[in-house]
């Protein structure tokens, strides 16, 4: 009951900190999967879906105020599809990937949507990770190699000297907490689209292949803003 009443005010046109501290609720909440069998609904995933932005294909991302809203709604997505079946199907049914692509699309030329594009992340590798058909989609329908790739060399601010070999600037500072955040996503995101990918067939896929493998070993030169990260992001 709680959970549905946080979603009824959600739903309403409602102040930003309040939207605010309702995602926050409602993503402590959905980390037990008991209390969200009765709020998995194609409405309430709706409503979500609406409040990170992922309805709107034209609208640009220009209200800041507006993003802590999105990251909210992001991060409450991504409890409830990891810890519910019913959404995983859902995400299928709602197209929730290509809406996902889509916002990717939007953070690449803008600043201070780190954590959007790393949320947006997160959820693209969930769903490729639970949901086969969508790991097939997003290989398939919605260039998911090439967007995810994109959205790597864009957090590791590649620079290239050659169309397959990125600039070597071995006194470049570390990347950032946020910068390293959003590559991991963005690598295990990857790891799921490409699994089955050992059989390229066409001329772009050889491209796109040899193209993130140069990113790929460009990631493997960077350093993370510590040991941890670096480790991690490796």
């Amino acid at each position: 009951k709680l959970c549905e009443g946080i979603l009824n005010i959600l739903e309403k046109d409602t102040k930003t900190s309040c939207q605010v501290a309702c995602l926050e609720a409602l993503r402590i909440l959905s980390r037990d999967k008991k209390v969200l069998v009765p709020v998995t609904t194609k409405r309430n995933m709706q409503i979500l879906m609406k409040l990170a932005k992922l309805d709107t294909v034209e609208d640009p991302l220009e209200r800041v105020s507006e993003f802590p809203v999105i990251v909210e709604a992001l991060k409450c997505l991504c409890n409830i599809i990891f810890n519910s079946s019913v959404a995983q199907k859902l995400s299928l049914e709602l197209n929730l990937a290509a809406m996902l692509c889509n916002l990717l699309q939007k953070c690449k030329d803008r600043q201070l949507v780190d954590d959007i594009k790393c949320f947006d992340l997160r959820l693209l590798f969930l769903l490729s990770l639970l949901h086969t058909d969508i790991r097939a989609q997003l290989r398939q329908e919605l260039q998911g190699v090439q967007v995810l790739t994109q959205a790597l060399e864009t957090s590791l601010s590649v620079r290239w000297t050659e169309e397959y070999k990125a600039a070597e600037d071995r006194d470049r500072p570390p990347l950032s907490l946020q910068e390293t955040d959003c590559a991991i996503e963005a690598l295990k995101a990857l790891f799921n689209v490409t699994l089955d990918s050992w059989n390229v067939h066409s001329k772009n896929e050889s491209h796109q292949f040899r193209y993130m493998a140069a990113i790929l070993r460009h990631c493997l030169l960077t350093m993370g803003p510590t040991e941890e990260k670096t480790e991690e992001l490796h």
